[in-house]
């Protein structure tokens, strides 16, 4: 339906639905006094800093932190369930090399829907059983497009590694030192949520059709693959790389800025003083920096950071520090994106569950204004 272009009331358009209150959620939220990120009402830095990702993939589906019991009852599920099926293998190896991760990712989660002969099932504990698959295989897609991508071969999971040493143990075919795979971990947790974002937005409408949990995650899958939301954690380093040396920020900026292009990641829609999360993975970074003996990278970054809040006032998004991170951890650039899907797949998932409780078809309106009613030529 659209509005009637005849009538003298013109309804207010807002744009991207910026400002628009669409509906509520228990899942996360902007604590505007403190302009922090929470998770279920605990913050995300302090989450990342204390907690593994497993008990916050729980406390996101769940609504609270598990017991000891319960983290042991949930990692036995994830464990389980890690392993590909065949189908999925050769789907991902089927894959041209000249197609992004994002696409081959967004294929194998399409592939593992096509194979549960229950996916309408739309039951809480089906879906939850679902979502833990998806958890619990995503990082093995990842890992195996990435070693395809080199000429190498699968790497099987380990039901005996927690979730990030597992991840990276599947990537790269050892558990890399703990540094590495602690700013990893955190990475993952501050990345796992962000309330109504564009991709989680997207999966919403998609479960509110009542269409399938791997539609929905599809559908995100595709919505987060754009630069102007998960890509941009690969377009930082590609920045950097373009940049090439601290000397070189000033007029690198200047010809940008000139050009009226956008600086990816820096800004952020929901925040007015900063990405909250930034503090906690550039600490991760900073150590990463220092492990790798990279001080040539992190005085870059830190270059362009400071001439962006110098000429802009704009401070840097969570993709900022993590895309250095992940490129010292050994990742492909054009992985980091396929990183970010990983982990928000247990927010997107969250959000089809709490969506399904209380569905509610979403279908907004348009305001018209093309051309006013004509007649057909020859009618």
């Amino acid at each position: 339906m659209t509005t009637d272009p005849s009538t003298d009331e013109r309804p207010t358009i807002h744009k991207g639905l910026a400002g628009v209150v669409v509906d509520t959620t228990a899942i996360s939220s902007i604590d505007r006094a403190t302009n922090t990120l929470l998770y279920r009402g605990y913050p995300a830095p302090d989450l990342a800093a204390r907690c593994r990702f497993e008990q916050v993939a729980y406390l996101l589906w769940n609504g609270e932190l598990p017991s000891d019991d319960e983290l042991e009852d949930f990692e036995h599920s994830e464990r389980s369930e890690r392993a590909l099926p065949d189908p999925v293998i050769a789907a991902i190896m089927a894959m041209p090399h000249s197609a992004h991760p994002m696409d081959v990712l967004r294929t194998a989660v399409s592939v593992t829907g096509a194979f549960d002969a229950g996916s309408n099932d739309l039951s809480r504990e089906a879906e939850l059983a679902r979502s833990v698959r998806l958890l619990a295989q995503l990082p093995a897609m990842v890992a195996l497009d990435q070693r395809r991508r080199h000429g190498e071969k699968l790497v099987a999971p380990r039901d005996d590694l927690g979730y990030a040493d597992n991840f990276l143990h599947m990537t790269f075919g050892s558990v890399p030192d703990a540094e590495v795979v602690r700013a990893f971990e955190i990475s993952m947790v501050l990345y796992a949520e962000h309330s109504f974002n564009a991709s989680t937005f997207t999966a919403r409408v998609i479960a509110s059709t009542l269409s399938d949990l791997y539609s929905a995650v599809t559908g995100a899958i595709g919505a987060l693959k754009g630069p102007l939301h998960g890509g941009a954690n690969e377009t930082v380093l590609a920045t950097l790389v373009e940049i090439g040396t601290p000397d070189r920020v000033d007029q690198w900026l200047t010809d940008t800025l000139a050009r009226k292009a956008k600086v990816m990641g820096f800004g952020h829609r929901v925040y007015r003083d900063g990405d909250s999360r930034v503090p906690t993975m550039k600490s991760a970074l900073d150590g990463l920096v220092a492990h790798f003996g990279r001080q040539d990278l992190s005085e870059l970054a830190n270059t362009l950071e400071a001439a962006m809040l110098a000429r802009t006032g704009i401070r840097p998004n969570l993709d900022y520090p993590t895309g250095p991170a992940y490129h010292l951890m050994g990742f492909d650039t054009p992985t980091f994106t396929p990183l970010f899907a990983a982990s928000r797949v247990v927010g997107w998932t969250a959000h089809v569950m709490e969506q399904r409780a209380a569905n509610s078809l979403i279908r907004p309106l348009s305001r018209y204004d093309g051309p006013a009613r004509r007649g057909v030529p020859g009618a």
